[in-house]
């Protein structure tokens, strides 16, 4: 993507998405299964223009798994190279609302970080397991199914 026009140089264009790392009292995390392509993700979506990264979590992961979260602080930025996509991930707790499928995913559950690991892609694993770190946020760059190493 970018917006060149005519023979100006282009400036890259990047789409920005959120996603919640919820993390329950007993350390398990929320994730889904998303409809589109069965992969279990942690729940997130692009921001919208007119709502903060904070408002866009929380709205991405009531849609997604019914439930209602507290926005706590950000943990990572994640960039996928091949697609020119921004994910920021705040770690959230949960604040109400009941884990249901919805359009847009087949299943919520809550995993252990086990689980996580055993269950989910390198990409979206590591976003969820960064959260749970304090030397956060983690920034880190992947190709869409593995981490960039330096």
């Amino acid at each position: 993507m970018s917006n060149s026009t005519g023979d100006k140089p282009s400036t890259p264009l990047h789409s920005v998405s959120v996603a919640g790392a919820v993390i329950r009292e007993d350390g398990r995390m929320l994730v889904i299964k998303r409809r589109d392509n069965g992969n279990w993700e942690p729940p997130g979506g692009v921001l919208e223009l007119d709502e903060t990264p904070e408002e866009g979590v929380v709205r991405e992961v009531l849609e997604e798994t019914g439930i209602h979260v507290e926005v706590e602080q950000l943990t990572g930025v994640y960039k996928n190279m091949a697609r020119g996509i921004v994910a920021l991930v705040f770690r959230c707790k949960p604040s109400g609302g009941k884990k249901s499928p919805t359009s847009e995913a087949t299943a919520v559950e809550w995993l252990t970080p086990d689980e996580i690991q055993a269950h989910m892609g390198e990409v979206y694993a590591v976003r969820l397991l960064d959260a749970l770190e304090t030397n956060s946020p983690h920034v880190r760059a992947h190709d869409g199914v593995r981490l960039n190493t330096m």
